[in-house]
C-alpha cells in the first residue's frame, strides 16, 4: 500500500462478511489502515455482518449485489416470492442499513449484467457502483457508463494484470489501460 500514490482511491477487495464480532475485527483491521479508502463486503450473513464496516466516517463499503462471475446466477439472480431478484433485496435492505451510518455505501455490480443495470439504478439512483468485469470478462463498458456514470468506479484489474505472451507485461498493461481510458474519455 505504501507505494500507491496518495491521490489513488484504495479498495480492499476483501469480500468480508462474518458474524458481528468477527466482522468488527475485520473492519478495524482493514479500514484503519492509513491508505485504505474502501472495502468490499458480502451481505449474505445479514445486518450484523455488514454493520461494523458502515461505522467508519469517510470510508466506503461496497456491498456485493450482482457480481460479474458466472456463479452469480446461483443465488443473486434467483427470483424471490415477491417477484424480485435476490440482488434487488440486497440493495433495498442494505440501503436501509446505511441510513444511520457515517460510512459511505456503494454496491458491486458486474459489467457482465447490462440487462439488470437499469433495475439496479431504480433501487439505488444516487449510489456509487463498483463495476468489475470490463475487459477480460467481456463486460459492456458502454452499458456501464450509460447506467452508472458519473457515480461509477470501473475495475479492469484482471484485464491489465494478465498480459500473457508479452515480453514486458508492464508496457502491455499500460497499452491496454490507454485503450480503455480512450474509450471512457468519449463518455466523460
Amino acid at each position: 500500500v505504501g507505494q500507491i500514490p496518495q491521490d489513488v482511491f484504495v479498495i480492499a477487495d476483501a469480500k468480508r462478511g462474518d458474524i458481528g464480532n468477527s466482522s468488527s475485527k475485520y473492519a478495524k483491521a482493514i479500514l484503519n489502515m492509513d491508505r485504505v479508502t474502501a472495502i468490499t463486503v458480502s451481505p449474505y450473513m445479514g445486518f450484523d455482518s455488514v454493520n461494523p464496516f458502515l461505522h467508519f466516517s469517510n470510508k466506503w463499503t461496497f456491498v456485493l449485489a450482482l457480481t460479474s462471475n458466472n456463479g452469480a446466477d446461483d443465488f443473486q439472480l434467483q427470483r424471490l416470492s415477491s417477484g424480485k431478484y435476490l440482488f434487488e433485496e440486497v440493495i433495498i435492505k442494505s440501503l436501509k442499513w446505511a441510513e444511520v451510518s457515517p460510512g459511505i455505501l456503494g454496491f458491486v455490480v458486474g459489467a457482465t449484467h447490462p440487462e439488470h443495470m437499469e433495475l439496479v439504478r431504480k433501487h439505488a439512483p444516487n449510489t456509487y457502483i463498483l463495476c468489475p468485469g470490463v475487459g477480460t470478462q467481456g463486460g459492456d463498458l458502454q452499458a456501464v457508463i450509460k447506467h452508472f456514470a458519473p457515480r461509477v468506479l470501473i475495475n479492469i484489474g484482471r484485464h491489465l494484470l494478465y498480459t500473457e505472451n508479452q515480453e514486458d507485461p508492464f508496457k502491455a498493461a499500460q497499452k491496454k489501460a490507454a485503450i480503455i481510458q480512450t474509450e471512457m474519455a468519449k463518455w466523460f
